[in-house]
């Protein structure tokens, strides 16, 4: 009482900035507490809404939010839409300036174009990957007159038409991604460019696009950055448009651009000395020196991604020597990267945050020390399949970059338990990856467990020495943890799941093959682990229906899971898949208990809310064809493998 009492003679000001410094999960404090279940209910700025029944009493809740995220609620529907705003005062819709519709399948034009209407200060719109939107969505989101951010990323059925109704409606626009729209071409761009001369960022990657849109797109003046990956019609030709336009361009990808050359890339870069970040990777044969040499003129150069390109230790030795202000490189399966070539590129780039060596084969020691002792700022470094590296210069990453929050060590057979021990002193580290490091054991495990608390994504693929001693460990100090992959650590039982259980932030948990979990550490898993999203259960052969009974019910959350090859149920199956409200995407590959009727209504349970769905490819002709049309009506894509 006396701590209520108190809070009452604070300001709604005070209140307001003493519930921002609890953190992101501020629902124990309103439930305890009415001044701060009332201030934050007048001041919260943004929610997503992950159950469709709490939507409506939510919006007339929080009715001042700026950003409404439906992204994760399943079953959005043009009915839904039309109850949410028929019913109350709909207050929530005034000042709403973002929208986030990604994957919401089941919206229609109709509902789509309400909502839109009901929205008059609405600015961004997301509905990136709903792959069954076409030119009457694209109308119904012209209506947004203020919109300033659109992402339409695989709207697969938007055409030019559809395109030119936004272009029209929506002349402020400044933000636009059209990634994987591929029904738009030359003539879409053209209009867009006339019309929305505000743009400032525009994806066009993997469109059907020629060099015509990129001569359209060199007229705006405002541009400063052009994504194009896999624009495999755009050549030198529409590059050398660029060099004369886009005056404030920073960024330019054409990565796997099969068309460019550097020649084309050299264009771009004499017209624009302000270019602070080029991505180039598996468009070019080789980093050629006029182009390496051209590079000298970019004095803000901070990013350069080159993934896939032959180098040279005369290469990397003139970058080092014309590229000093980077701090972000990229030669990811770059063929002719030695030790010398990267300890050369360090004695002029001392700078680097992060550092991409994924695939670098002949890398050794040598080089990763000298990275160590050149980059102390270093915060990512990756090094998949360098199975050179040991724990020697694991000893000088450890010595000298406190900083590092991301590692990736995959596939480097030379990591060891002494290697995680000198690691373990990056305390700060935050993802590390160490899939198919058959040398680590639960003691090397240890070390990163003692010495990394804030750690959050752990990949362990395949690290067949691990076992239960070690999830001990690492669940004890590494209690931050969202993400963990333990997929072939078959020494892990159902004492490991316990372990796993005292994670109450994880949310993404795979484990796939284990053949010595069983029911019972599943369930331990679904009853603690309340927040669990995605869950990879494939050839976990011993877990039988007890174990799904109690995903069922216990893991409301749950949104993806992969029962592949599992030993469930007709009945069990259907429980699990009715009752798990919010799943999303589910693979339900090879389940050999399953009968072609438990698999219909299984799916059936689901239809309406469940947007992916992989089944076997023999199945596809003895499930009803009426059945298989409804669900893709209702937004549900099938795969079959």
């Amino acid at each position: 009482m006396l701590s209520e009492s108190v809070l009452c003679l604070l300001t709604e000001d005070l209140l307001i900035r003493i519930l921002e410094k609890l953190g992101p999960d501020r629902k124990p404090w309103r439930l305890v507490c009415k001044d701060f279940l009332r201030v934050e209910s007048v001041s919260r700025k943004s929610i997503r809404i992950l159950r469709i029944e709490f939507l409506l009493g939510l919006l007339e809740k929080f009715c001042n939010i700026e950003t409404l995220d439906l992204s994760l609620c399943p079953r959005i529907e043009d009915g839904v839409v039309s109850v949410l705003l028929s019913q109350g005062s709909a207050s929530w819709t005034r000042g709403l300036r973002r929208l986030v519709l990604s994957r919401a399948t089941g919206l229609g034009h109709a509902g789509l174009e309400i909502l839109i209407r009901a929205c008059p200060m609405l600015e961004a719109v997301d509905v990136s990957h709903c792959w069954g939107y076409g030119d009457r969505e694209a109308a119904a989101l012209s209506c947004a007159a203020r919109l300033r951010e659109l992402n339409m990323d695989k709207c697969l059925g938007v055409t030019d038409i559809g395109l030119a109704k936004i272009a029209v409606g929506c002349e402020k626009l400044e933000r636009l991604s059209l990634k994987w729209c591929l029904e738009i071409s030359d003539l879409g761009i053209d209009l867009l460019c006339k019309k929305c001369l505000d743009l400032k960022f525009l994806d066009v990657s993997y469109l059907k696009v020629t060099s015509e849109s990129l001569r359209s797109i060199a007229s705006l003046s405002k541009l400063e950055v052009i994504d194009m990956v896999g624009c495999s019609l755009v050549g030198d030709d529409g590059l050398r448009f660029l060099e004369k336009g886009c005056p404030l361009l920073k960024a330019i990808d054409v990565s796997r651009c099969d068309c460019v050359s550097s020649s084309g890339i050299i264009s771009v870069i004499n017209g624009h000395g302000d270019l602070e970040q080029l991505d180039a990777g598996y468009c070019l044969s080789e980093l050629s020196a006029p182009l390496v040499k051209c590079l000298e003129n970019l004095k803000q150069l901070k990013i350069i991604r080159i993934d896939g390109v032959r180098v040279s230790d005369y290469i990397l030795q003139t970058m080092g020597t014309n590229c000093k202000s980077l701090v972000e490189l990229g030669l990811s399966k770059c063929v002719g990267v030695t030790n010398k070539g990267i300890i050369q590129l360090l004695s002029g780039c001392g700078n680097l945050k992060v550092l991409d060596l994924t695939c670098c084969r002949f890398i050794s020691d040598a080089a990763i020390s000298t990275i160590a002792d050149y980059c102390p700022d270093l915060v990512c470094l990756k090094l998949e399949s360098c199975d050179m590296v040991t724990e020697k210069c694991l000893y000088r990453l450890g010595l000298n970059c406190s900083l590092l929050e991301e590692l990736d060590l995959t596939d480097c057979s030379g990591v060891d338990d002494i290697a995680l021990r000198y690691l373990s002193r990056c305390s700060k580290l935050v993802r590390l990856k160490l899939g198919l490091c058959t040398n680590i054991s639960d003691i090397g495990l240890a070390h990163i467990a003692c010495n990394c608390p804030n750690m959050t994504e752990l990949d362990l693929y395949r690290c067949v020495r691990i076992g239960d001693d070690g999830l001990a460990a690492l669940t004890s100090g590494c209690k931050r943890l969202t993400k963990l992959n333990l997929s072939y650590c078959t020494r892990i039982t159902d004492r490991g799941m316990e372990y796993i259980s005292h994670l109450g932030e994880l949310s993404d948990l795979e484990l796939r093959g284990l053949s010595n979990i069983t029911s019972i550490g599943i369930k331990s898993v679904a009853i603690s682990c309340q927040r669990l999203a995605d869950l990879d259960l494939k050839h976990c052969e011993n877990i039988d229906d007890s174990g799904f009974w109690a995903l069922a019910f216990y893991s409301q959350n749950l949104r993806q899971i992969n029962m592949s090859f599992c030993i469930v149920s007709d009945v069990v199956l259907c429980f699990l898949m009715g009752n798990l409200k919010r799943l999303q995407d589910s693979k339900l590959v090879s389940l050999p208990k399953v009968t072609v009727n438990g698999l219909e209504v299984a799916l059936r349970a689901c239809c309406g809310r469940i947007k992916k769905v992989k089944l076997q490819r023999s199945l596809r002709f003895l499930l009803s064809s009426e059945m298989l049309e409804t669900m893709h009506a209702r937004g549900c894509k099938i795969r079959w493998d």
